[in-house]
């Protein structure tokens, strides 16, 4: 390689890598010798596993952590068998205008922010919101309905707030899957449940696999959603860690529950790509 490439490269790499360094690797292993500090004294620390054991001795924090990946997954799972077949309507039955005006209504929601869709969903949802007064007015409830702070709206507010990052990668995906494989799927005989599952599926895989890991770390570390449909009956395990950080200054009990949820959502991602025998680089593209 020349010298101008190798310098062009260099200097191309270059905010990749300081980006890296001073916000990735850096933040992440200095959280790391925090979380492994024990507070003896005022001012004194030793180096212990203290705060890792207070957080499998502790019952409220291991069921946070575990509801938290339990209904993350789930969210993930949802979002999935909502956004395939938009997706593939989006990358196979429709073309040219028609298919980029159905792509940039999946965008237009992002054009504002999460707190702002976020409470839009309040606005819906809450005692006094839309849904509980077009329920009263048709007759089917007598008064008025809350559908916030629970599951069930943290479930919805999860899968509206990640379905865009789904859909990309599933439409980019199934573009390149060429509508003479599918023909002949049905021309050997498939019907449409079989060439979904032959054909359409494992073409479609990648882009599945990495929706899937885009979607279930953003629901993993998500905090604004939880927190606002939520409310404090359904407690999400960010919750837990802003509180460790900003509410009690517990910075090393904080450092702790951040490095498990990062081992967990690292250990979830290995298993999703080990389960569907996929790799990291063919997934990323």
């Amino acid at each position: 390689m020349r010298t101008e490439a190798k310098l062009g490269l260099a200097l191309l790499l270059t905010p990749l890598l300081l980006w890296l360094t001073f916000l990735i690797f850096i933040p992440h292993i200095d959280m790391f010798l925090v979380s492994l500090r024990e507070r003896i004294g005022v001012g004194e620390y030793q180096t212990s596993l203290a705060n890792y054991l207070t957080f499998f001795n502790e019952p409220l924090y291991l069921w946070t952590f575990l509801r938290t990946a339990m209904m993350s997954s789930l969210a993930t799972l949802m979002t999935l068998i909502i956004a395939f077949p938009v997706s593939y309507y989006i990358a196979k039955m429709v073309k040219g205008r028609v298919q980029s005006a159905l792509f940039l209504l999946c965008l237009v929601p992002f054009w504002v922010s999460e707190l702002v869709r976020t409470f839009g969903w309040m606005i819906l949802l809450r005692e006094t919101g839309v849904f509980s007064n077009l329920l009263q007015y048709v007759g089917l409830v007598d008064g008025p309905v809350e559908m916030l702070y629970n599951d069930a709206a943290i479930m919805v507010g999860l899968v509206y707030t990640s379905m865009l990052f789904m859909v990309v990668p599933l439409v980019t995906t199934l573009e390149g899957l060429p509508d003479e494989v599918v023909e002949a799927g049905y021309d050997l005989g498939g019907n449409g449940l079989s060439v979904l599952r032959e054909i359409i599926i494992p073409y479609a895989m990648p882009g599945i696999v990495s929706g899937c890991i885009v979607v279930f770390m953003l629901s993993l570390g998500n905090y604004l959603t939880p927190t606002m449909l939520g409310g404090k009956e359904s407690l999400w395990f960010t919750e837990l860690i802003y509180s460790q950080f900003i509410v009690r200054f517990n910075w090393e009990l904080g450092a702790a529950f951040g490095f498990m949820l990062l081992m967990l959502s690292s250990a979830i991602v290995w298993g999703m790509l080990k389960l569907t025998g996929q790799s990291l680089e063919k997934t990323m593209g």
